[in-house]
């Protein structure tokens, strides 16, 4: 994570999560996972639960104010997400599930939707049961959206004492150790990315997506 600047990328990683309720338990994590992201040399935009009400999104509707136009310029140009949701009624939040639907306008780009980016996924309710169900709603989200969900997926019930301080420090060490490995993940993913690319002069455009990927000669052992 130190050598990062060795490689000339500093990555972009956005987080998004919380409720209409400025500095919820969900905003708190996404935050906390940030500042690891940072820690390990990259740049972070942070879309909280306020910065998030949007109205119901409408294919039909075009237009973008300066908000919703941001938000999906910080997607597009993203090499990196972190996404947490309270679990409402066993899932996700319709606020969060509408912020993400602005998705759609991103999927005509040569890398559509989460193309090729990690993005790590955080799960809060007050019981394990919800916070279970609600990560395993946004890792299929994730799948949706073509993009790679982290090995790691971080569940957090909030039933009990708080978890994160005001400054979004997280208070409770097992956990924090989950937090700062799953932004490690979305991290170094990026990384892997890029250095991939620059290891391989002879890239080849697959269409789809506008992603690239090296020619490999497979050779056959005939007497196989």
């Amino acid at each position: 994570m130190a050598r990062i600047a060795e490689i000339g990328m500093k990555p972009f990683i956005v987080g998004i999560g919380g409720t209409t309720r400025q500095n919820s338990s969900s905003e708190k994590a996404v935050r906390c996972a940030l500042n690891y992201a940072e820690d390990g040399g990259a740049e972070t935009a942070m879309y909280a639960g306020p910065d998030l009400m949007f109205p119901i999104y409408d294919p039909a509707r075009t237009e973008r104010t300066p908000e919703e136009a941001r938000f999906v310029a910080d997607l597009r140009r993203a090499d990196g997400i972190i996404l947490a949701s309270p679990g409402y009624h066993g899932s996700i939040s319709g606020h969060l599930k509408n912020a993400l639907d602005y998705t759609e306008d991103m999927n005509r780009d040569p890398k559509a939707y989460f193309s090729a980016r990690a993005v790590g996924c955080i799960g809060i309710a007050a019981g394990w049961q919800a916070a279970n169900s609600t990560l395993a709603t946004l890792r299929s989200i994730v799948h949706a959206l073509r993009g790679w969900p982290t090995p790691l997926g971080v569940t957090i019930n909030s039933a009990g004492p708080p978890l994160f301080d005001d400054d979004a420090n997280c208070l409770d060490e097992s956990l924090d150790e989950r937090l700062r490995y799953m932004a490690r993940q979305v991290v170094v993913f990026a990384v892997m990315r890029f250095t991939a690319r620059a290891a391989y002069p002879d890239w080849e455009l697959w269409p789809e997506t506008g992603e690239y990927f090296p020619k490999v000669k497979l050779e056959l052992d005939q007497d196989a």
